[in-house]
């Protein structure tokens, strides 16, 4: 492969790739925790959850895609193993105590906020710092999709 010549030293490609990595286990680790509840939802709403998860898994999914596509993009090779991605996500995985949308809908809230906690921390440095504009950019947008979620979930969780 020719050297990557987009304006953005190796030594910072690298440092982007390393935040990248974690927002791709974190992003993964979301993905197959809201398949789960997509596939173990119960309850009197479950058919309205159920497509709802459905929706979120698919979006979970294309962000994984686009993340995985960013580290490669900058010349890096994407972590693919479910082992690495658990060294590197500020998720935990956990066993609901229900299978009811309350439950479900309180974890991945959690997770979505945890998200968009780490993406806001990392806004300002791959731009000011690593001279990384696009990502960055791309990163704020991350971060507005799960504030959205995150206000969506919240909603249903209001009593």
């Amino acid at each position: 492969m020719k050297k990557i010549n987009i304006g953005i030293t190796d030594q910072n490609r690298e440092a982007i790739a390393d935040v990248l990595a974690k927002i791709l286990a974190d992003e993964f680790v979301l993905y197959s925790k809201t398949l789960n509840a997509h596939w173990n939802i119960e309850g009197p709403d479950f058919h309205s959850v159920h497509l709802y998860l459905e929706t979120l898994y698919k979006q979970q999914q294309q962000i994984v895609d686009t993340v995985a596509e960013k580290i490669r993009a900058i010349g890096h090779y994407v972590p693919a193993q479910l082992e690495k991605y658990l060294e590197l996500t500020h998720l935990t995985e956990s066993s609901p105590e229900k299978n009811d949308s309350q439950t479900y809908f309180a974890e991945l809230l959690v997770d979505h906020e945890s998200i968009i906690i780490f993406l806001r921390e990392n806004i300002k440095p791959i731009a000011d710092k690593f001279k990384g504009e696009g990502i960055s950019d791309y990163i704020t947008g991350l971060m507005e999709l799960h504030e959205k979620t995150a206000w969506m979930l919240r909603s249903h969780l209001k009593k």
